[in-house]
């Protein structure tokens, strides 16, 4: 086992020689994104917004594009669940062409407003995304600790791996635009919602058959309680990463990690 520096969830009182994780079995280390390895900040103020702000036109100008018109109907479908659950979507009009875009423009920045998980929503945001770093408007943002863990995982034979509701797109463009340079080159594979929610244990046993390994051979770091459970009941080992002392999660774990400095440090 690893003795390491960990820190209290509740006090952020520091502890010393606590071991971290059964350290021989895992070959891979997967990581969520938001609030793990990237400021949820970068999320939530600039991503989002931006995609708001962009997603009418991009609908527009891509109003003949077969991938972008099946993603509007995979949009109307989940509108209509919406209605069924009594969320009070924002009303859909079928009526022309130019409603059902505006229909689709309108709901999908509902969707964005409540961090949904729609995987047609996430598609779309990535494809947004795509046309923002191309054009320089947007470049990825990771914590300073992440591109140094990057190196020194991949140079101990660990397979970096990424699991996140945003995108497959998405997280590629992310990290492939980060300050420091490239970090695609240390990933391995990445993930997304296609493969299940993030919250069921399904999801992981199925990201761990897709690089060949055991789920015991995972350690997983999130921000989030009910996926460090998931990751859990898969059979991976999992911590809960607190990058911010507002950022709790109550319930999960006595200690938690704060950076990724104390996973396979030099």
């Amino acid at each position: 086992m690893l003795g390491a520096t960990l820190y209290s969830p509740t006090a952020f009182s520091k502890v010393t020689c606590v071991p971290l994780f059964e350290e021989t079995p895992v070959c891979a280390i997967l990581l969520d994104i938001e609030g793990t390895t990237t400021p949820v900040y970068f999320v939530t103020k600039t991503l989002f917004p931006y995609a708001s702000r962009k997603l009418e036109t991009f609908l527009r100008e891509n109003s003949a594009n077969p991938e972008i018109h099946a993603l509007r109907e995979d949009l109307r479908a989940q509108h209509q669940i919406d209605e069924r659950n009594k969320l009070r979507p924002p009303s859909w009009h079928d009526g022309s062409e130019e409603e059902r875009l505006r229909s689709s423009a309108a709901y999908g920045q509902w969707l964005i407003a409540r961090d949904s998980k729609c995987t047609a929503l996430k598609v779309l945001q990535g494809r947004i995304w795509q046309q923002g770093y191309a054009s320089g408007e947007l470049q990825g943002e990771v914590y300073p600790d992440v591109p140094v863990a990057f190196e020194r995982w991949k140079r101990k034979g660990k397979k970096i791996c990424i699991y996140s509701s945003g995108s497959v797109l998405a997280q590629q463009l992310l990290f492939g635009s980060v300050a420091t340079g490239d970090l695609t080159v240390y990933i391995a594979s990445f993930s997304d919602t296609r493969l299940g929610a993030k919250t069921e244990a399904e999801s992981y046993g199925r990201i761990a058959a897709s690089v060949r390994y055991e789920p015991a051979q995972f350690l997983f770091l999130s921000d989030a309680g009910k996926e460090i459970r998931a990751a859990r009941s898969a059979g991976m080992q999992a911590l809960l990463c607190q990058r911010e002392e507002t950022s709790q999660e109550a319930g999960v774990d006595e200690l938690a990690i704060r950076d990724f400095n104390a996973i396979f440090p030099d």
